[in-house]
C-alpha cells in the first residue's frame, strides 16, 4: 500500500518522463499544487500569478530574478514572489526542481493589501 501524501523525486521523474511536457503536477491540497519541473534548452516561463516556491531537486543552475543573479543547487530553497520575472538559466542537464504554488492569485502581498 503506497503512502498517499508521499511523491518520490524518481516517481515524479518517471511520471514525467512519461508526459511530452517540462512539468508535472504531482500533488494538490486546497490551494497548494506542487509540480516537478525540468526546463530543456531555454526556461521559457513567464511570471505567474501566485506565490512559488522552488526546492532545487537535482543538479544546478543559475536563477535570474528580477534583474539579480543567484547560483542553486540541489537542496536549496527559493522563494518568487507572485508577478516576479524570473527564469532558470546556465542549468546542467541533469537540472529539476519541485515547484510549490500557493496563496491565492496575486500572491500574499496582494491578500495582505485588502486586508488593511
Amino acid at each position: 500500500m503506497s503512502f498517499p501524501n508521499k511523491v518520490s523525486l524518481a516517481e515524479a521523474h518517471q511520471k514525467l518522463g512519461e508526459v511530452s511536457a517540462v512539468f508535472l503536477e504531482v500533488f494538490r491540497h486546497g490551494t497548494l499544487s506542487v509540480e516537478l519541473y525540468q526546463p530543456e534548452g531555454e526556461d521559457k516561463q513567464t511570471p505567474h500569478s501566485r506565490d512559488e516556491v522552488y526546492i532545487i531537486a537535482a543538479g544546478e543552475a543559475v536563477l535570474e530574478l528580477e534583474g539579480q543573479k543567484t547560483q542553486v543547487k540541489t537542496g536549496d530553497f527559493l522563494f518568487v514572489p507572485a508577478q516576479a520575472e524570473h527564469r532558470f538559466v546556465e542549468f546542467s542537464e541533469n537540472f529539476s526542481t519541485w515547484v510549490l504554488f500557493y496563496g491565492p492569485e496575486g500572491g500574499e502581498n496582494a491578500l495582505n493589501a485588502t486586508q488593511k
